[in-house]
């Protein structure tokens, strides 16, 4: 192994020496076999100057004075821009503050909601044994009853509802479905207001006019609460 690495250490040894200035110009160094640093030293890798003789070519060269960078344009929108270059996802909802009032407003408007679905039931049991002349004077006055509590908190409803809707207005969360649920719930307040309009009295005299204002008034009050439930459905679907 030793005398491998030294017939090597000749062997480079000897490249460099022929390869040298001296040998390139035809001059012969006293002795053929110069040390390696002495021969590495007399070549020069560095440019020449003007009256210096020419220096040995290089074989290669790095230049790192390179073309510039490309400049990078970030936009403006980022997360709008993200969104437009990966297509399913959805872009980041915006945050947007409410007043005290608005969930203090919410709250109530989702209690009275809460409410209103045993009401409704409670009204169509009662509202079908009158119908079928299965119920008394006890049935008709608890059906007028849960019909004013009803009203009650539609009204409370309403009055909350359409006034965070405006305040929500310029919130573009979820506001399409918003939009869905009071237009359904002021859709079901018409119809509760028509079916009490409608509702039989003692002023027809004629059992066949009776029986039409009998089933309108049943038909408009189903219709509103099937209404009601929708919008209801609307708001709990996400």
């Amino acid at each position: 192994m030793a005398v491998r690495g030294g017939v090597c250490f000749v062997a480079v040894s000897f490249l460099v020496a022929a390869f040298s200035p001296q040998a390139l110009a035809g001059e012969r160094p006293a002795d053929s076999f110069v040390s390696t640093a002495q021969t590495l030293s007399a070549i020069s890798w560095l440019p020449a100057d003007a009256d210096a003789p020419a220096p040995v070519p290089r074989a290669w060269r790095v230049d790192f004075a390179g073309a510039p960078a490309p400049s990078i344009e970030i936009p403006a929108d980022l997360d709008a821009a993200v969104a437009a270059t990966e297509p399913g996802q959805r872009p980041r909802a915006r945050a947007f503050v409410y007043s005290d009032g608005y969930y203090t407003r919410l709250k109530i408007h989702r209690w009275a909601s809460y409410a209103t679905i045993p009401l409704f039931a409670t009204e169509w049991i009662l509202g079908q044994k009158l119908y079928n002349f299965t119920g008394g004077q006890g049935v008709k006055t608890a059906h007028g009853w849960v019909a004013g509590g009803l009203a009650g908190l539609f009204g409370v409803n309403t009055v909350t509802g359409v006034w965070n809707l405006l305040e929500a207005r310029k919130d573009p969360n979820g506001h399409k479905r918003l939009l869905i649920h009071s237009i359904l719930m002021l859709a079901s307040d018409a119809g509760f207001m028509a079916s009490g309009m409608t509702a039989p009295g003692h002023e027809f005299r004629d059992v066949a006019q009776w029986q039409s204002s009998r089933r309108l008034h049943r038909d408009v009050a189903i219709s509103s609460m099937v209404t009601a439930l929708a919008g209801y459905m609307v708001m709990l679907v996400k």
